[in-house]
């Protein structure tokens, strides 16, 4: 017996067929995996409510939900997107304790009352840089081990614009005020860790992800032709094969917290540790 995890996938089938083309996986599958090679004792099963709604979820059976990154934006409502915000405040309701990477956070957020819009200050994608602690996150478990400033694999367009009443902001950066959170009590009823970024990423996916958004990149200046862009998606490949390089870590300007699994793994580490675990504990 261990603690069962349910996973919401938050992208649909054809975003996920397109990240799988695109050299990556889709965000469940991947979720899992990376969830498994953390602990595989867990019990993960995975959801896709951008897909269809699963009237049979029961969420006493789970301790926690996982919600991954997706495509969408919150701020549309369409019916893929209502139907994660509805998942996440039935499995809040029943008392289990949330996981929110990038998407996932802005789910969290919108399902606690709080409002996401589309960042003014731009696309932060490859790597967030220079995320620092807030004085409430100085001493918090969902960072504990993290360096007092450091960066992260992310992809995002969309942020956090007002924290609902009861979350607590844990670390921010230049592009975005909200890049860590907190809800609820770590010990019992509902509870929601979530980050704007992505822990469970590593280069060769968010290669996978940027050559997907290609095209936007261009249009966004990002590159300044097809070429420069493929050879940099390149570069984080190799990275992603060969984690020592020093030549390519030195080019991009990474340190440890993302060229180290463990490091960029930690805040699903603390998580399944430091909430997950206990609380199964807690019921046996």
């Amino acid at each position: 017996m261990a603690p069962r995890i349910l996973i919401a996938d938050g992208n649909l089938t054809a975003i996920n067929q397109a990240n799988i083309a695109a050299g990556g996986t889709a965000s469940g599958a991947h979720y899992a995996d990376v969830l498994r090679g953390l602990d595989a004792r867990l019990e993960i099963e995975v959801t896709h409510p951008a897909d269809a709604a699963d009237p049979g979820l029961d969420f006493s059976r789970y301790t926690g939900v996982a919600f991954t990154g997706s495509a969408l934006n919150v701020y549309d409502m369409t019916e893929p997107v209502t139907r994660q915000i509805d998942l996440a405040r039935r499995a809040l309701d029943a008392g289990c304790t949330l996981f929110g990477s990038c998407w996932g956070l802005q789910v969290i957020a919108t399902a606690l009352g709080g409002r996401v819009h589309k960042n003014p200050k731009g696309r932060e994608i490859g790597v967030a840089r220079r995320i620092h602690r807030t004085p409430a996150g100085a001493g918090h478990p969902l960072l504990a081990g993290k360096a007092a400033v450091f960066e992260a694999i992310c992809v995002h367009l969309d942020e956090v614009a007002e924290v609902p009443r009861g979350m607590t902001v844990l670390a921010s950066n230049a592009v975005s005020d909200v890049q860590a959170a907190s809800y609820g009590d770590a010990k019992a009823g509902p509870h929601a860790w979530a980050v704007q970024y992505h822990p469970e990423y590593d280069f060769n996916e968010i290669a996978a992800v940027m050559n997907r958004y290609g095209p936007r990149l261009l249009a966004d200046g990002l590159f300044p032709d097809e070429a420069a862009m493929q050879r940099h998606l390149g570069e984080l490949r190799a990275l992603h094969a060969e984690p020592g390089r020093r030549d390519l870590a030195w080019a991009h300007g990474l340190d440890e917290s993302t060229l180290k699994r463990e490091e960029r793994e930690r805040e699903l580490k603390n998580w399944l540790d430091m909430v997950v675990w206990p609380r199964w504990q807690a019921v046996q």
